[in-house]
């Protein structure tokens, strides 16, 4: 009986932890009912949308992943024209190197002809000092023949012969001074004929600006042509002097001495001014133009 109570007193006591178990339960369901009906009731949220790789993949522009063969032809394509390059400023430093070439020739070509014009102007010079000397012209002569002898050779041939047998200036003043005596009288005419050429000069009427005919007065004016380097004109006045057949051989060597004079005028301006035909001493035609030339406009 004991046993009875304590069993029934152990049932009494363990009612009340199963109530309290069971409404614990039914109070967590409640719940959980509530919150499933919350959500229930609420629109389901759309995912998130995922791109297509395929898509991204079209959109952003990608390189081709090169080959080697494509490689190898891009650096081909990349040599071929650094060599280009190269290859065009080589060309532009050849055609400049070559522009320059062509003006030191040209410069040198000019250098060159003006120095064999000036040697052949140096020869002219002591050619004509030597023959106003009277001395032989010795290696001269070979150096006029080589140089002036295309361009000039009766000129040559006549400084040549003349310097075997040469007449200076002084000469033919001292001559025209020991033969005025004679070239102020005529010898060659009859007694009447002097009569009336003597009877002829008693009135004589010419202009005022006119030279006077006496024989001195041409002599003195013979003599002054000379030494100004007028041969010509002193040569005129000794032929109308009255006793002029005694001054035959001086107004032949007067003549020789004025054609070597033209001769050696003709050479120095040849040395100046002849384009073709000069040389220079080695015996090669002088290309260059004369620098007193006018260049063509």
């Amino acid at each position: 009986m004991n046993e009875f109570a304590s069993s029934k007193r152990k049932g009494t006591s363990a009612r009340p932890m199963l109530v309290a178990v069971l409404g614990a339960f039914l109070l967590g369901g409640a719940v959980v009912g509530y919150g499933v009906y919350r959500l229930a009731g609420q629109p389901a949220a759309e995912p998130a949308a995922v791109e297509d790789p395929q898509a991204i993949a079209s959109s952003v522009p990608v390189e081709p992943t090169p080959t080697p063969s494509a490689t190898a032809s891009q650096a081909a394509q990349q040599a071929v024209a650094r060599v280009e390059e190269q290859q065009g400023g080589l060309d532009q430093r050849l055609a400049a190197a070559e522009q320059r070439l062509a003006r030191l020739d040209l410069q040198a070509q000019a250098a060159a002809g003006n120095a064999a014009r000036a040697e052949g102007l140096l020869i002219a010079f002591a050619t004509r000092r030597a023959l106003e000397k009277g001395a032989e012209l010795g290696f001269l002569a070979d150096q006029l023949r080589l140089r002036f002898g295309d361009a000039m050779p009766n000129a040559v041939e006549t400084l040549i012969r003349a310097s075997r047998n040469p007449i200076t200036l002084d000469q033919l003043i001292a001559r025209l001074e020991g033969l005025s005596p004679r070239l102020a009288e005529s010898t060659s005419e009859s007694g009447f004929a002097r009569f009336r050429e003597e009877l002829s000069q008693l009135f004589v009427i010419r202009s005022e600006s006119a030279p006077s005919p006496q024989p001195q007065r041409r002599l003195d004016r013979a003599r002054l042509f000379l030494e100004s380097g007028r041969t010509e004109a002193a040569i005129a006045e000794v032929r109308a002097l009255p006793g002029a057949t005694n001054a035959a051989g001086w107004i032949r060597d007067a003549e020789r001495y004025a054609a070597v004079q033209k001769a050696l005028d003709r050479i120095e301006t040849s040395a100046v001014l002849e384009p073709r035909l000069l040389r220079d001493a080695t015996g090669n035609r002088i290309e260059q133009p004369s620098p007193a030339e006018k260049p063509e406009a």
